[in-house]
């Protein structure tokens, strides 16, 4: 596809061409232009709005202020309040923070794991029984 039928498309889609298009190579543009709208704008086993909020959680931590912004106004456009903008970024501080902690103490991943998988057999168990 020639660039100027992808820039057709993309201004369709959002009313103008965004400058991170423009700057992605002729070599590489029908490919990065369909992958964009697979996983940002089509709805898949994750529905767009919760994609949203996932990707506003790696922003978030990878300290991305282009993506944050991004996948804020996704979020909202696919419906998400500002309670699960909120929690979605709370989610990610709390889960790097984890990650670090353990990372940093360098607990035994063997043990680790048969521990989570414990608690996991213990919860399903709680929910069979009830």
């Amino acid at each position: 596809m020639k660039r100027r039928k992808i820039y057709d498309e993309i201004e369709q889609m959002f009313g103008l061409v965004p400058t991170m298009f423009k700057s992605i190579p002729d070599s590489t543009l029908e490919l990065e232009w369909e992958l964009f709208k697979r996983l940002q704008l089509e709805d898949g086993a994750i529905g767009v709005k919760n994609r949203e909020l996932i990707g506003l959680s790696i922003a978030a931590v990878s300290k991305c202020r282009y993506c944050a912004y991004f996948h804020t106004e996704m979020a909202r456009l696919n419906g998400a309040t500002d309670e699960e903008i909120e929690e979605a970024i709370h989610f990610a501080k709390a889960s790097a923070g984890w990650s670090a902690y353990v990372n940093g103490m360098q607990l035994d991943f063997s043990d680790f794991k048969k521990e989570i998988d414990l608690a996991c057999d213990h919860v399903r168990d709680l929910h069979l029984q009830h």
